[in-house]
């Protein structure tokens, strides 16, 4: 798999770029359980390249995630829309069997643990509430015209669509998760007032951001980009799994969720309230142990052998008992 990749970039970039390419270095980076992620240093006539191959890994997290062609038309229209993003180059079909992309290699840190712990990141630490804010507040303004194809552009998903979809990926499973129907049983008897419909990024967490010692570099992974509430993108980074384990700090393991919530509000004219975060942190937590549980599927199957993959399936127990604790707690 690797030496095909490896032969086929020069004459898939030359034709994708129009110009002669020299690949001097590639190397598939580590993480990504439903995508490939290949770094690529090149020559060109133009100068030196720094670019990253982003590669179907075969099967996926949600039923509505996108094929990497809409990904990258996603990352265009944010590219557009002055939203901080690695700068898109375009779309392979076929790269070794497998359709692929190429855009921007962003220098900085994106692993979740390493951002809320690192010295060097202090800084970012102290930055990131607000850049987080104002870069939600760009990504909601994008115009939803630009991208028909999103799931929910035929009926945009207010709460109680996101709740009957997660039934149904939840019933897919074919085996008992009781907590989990709990949280949807809560979540469908507790609906908020909705926010309109905007062009969600789907994934909005640490571990999805590139994160330098000045702040944030770049906003990654667009594969879960859909229509819905902008409630929803707000508190996923509340969900407790995106903490790394700075658990008492609530957004994403690096501050404190006011002030995030002020800056987004004050950028947006909108006004979303915590209790109303509240809620769609239930939400998340409902979605990630869904999307979990079927991560682990593929392994369990033999659709995919991947120790990362099973290891999934034991975290999902930790999202069972975090909907507990949420639903016992009753709120903000």
């Amino acid at each position: 798999m690797r030496e095909g990749v490896v032969q086929a970039l020069p004459k898939a970039l030359a034709e994708l770029l129009g110009m002669p390419v020299e690949v001097e270095g590639v190397r598939l980076l580590p993480g990504g359980a439903s995508k490939e992620a290949w770094a690529v240093d090149a020559e060109t006539p133009q100068g030196a390249l720094r670019l990253l191959v982003r590669r179907a890994a075969g099967g996926v997290i949600y039923s509505e995630t996108l094929s990497l062609k809409e990904e990258h038309q996603v990352l265009e229209a944010a590219w557009r829309a002055g939203v901080r993003v690695p700068r898109p180059y375009g779309y392979l079909p076929d790269l070794a069997g497998r359709e692929a992309f190429v855009m921007e290699r962003l220098e900085g840190e994106s692993i979740g643990r390493r951002v809320v712990t690192r010295p060097e990141l202090a800084e970012a630490r102290r930055l990131l509430p607000l850049e987080m804010a104002e870069e939600l507040a760009k990504i909601h303004a994008i115009p939803r015209e630009a991208l028909p194809f999103l799931p929910g552009a035929q009926r945009p998903p207010a709460a109680p669509e996101v709740i009957a979809r997660l039934y149904r990926e939840l019933d897919a499973l074919e085996e008992p998760h009781p907590a989990i129907e709990l949280g949807l049983l809560w979540l469908r008897e507790n609906l908020p007032p909705a926010h309109g419909i905007v062009v969600n990024h789907g994934d909005f967490r640490l571990g999805n951001l590139m994160v330098g010692p000045k702040g944030l570099v770049g906003v990654l992974d667009w594969e879960f980009a859909h229509l819905g509430d902008p409630a929803e993108d707000l508190a996923w980074p509340l969900v407790r799994a995106w903490r790394f384990g700075q658990d008492h700090l609530r957004l994403g393991g690096i501050g404190e969720v006011e002030p995030y919530l002020e800056a987004y509000n004050a950028r947006t004219g909108r006004n979303i309230g915590l209790g109303e975060l509240f809620y769609w942190e239930v939400m998340g937590n409902v979605k990630w142990a869904i999307g979990a549980l079927t991560q682990a599927r593929r392994h369990l199957r033999g659709e995919e052998r991947s120790v990362e993959l099973a290891v999934l399936g034991r975290l999902a127990s930790e999202m069972e008992y975090e909907i507990l604790h949420l639903i016992e707690k009753g709120g903000y």
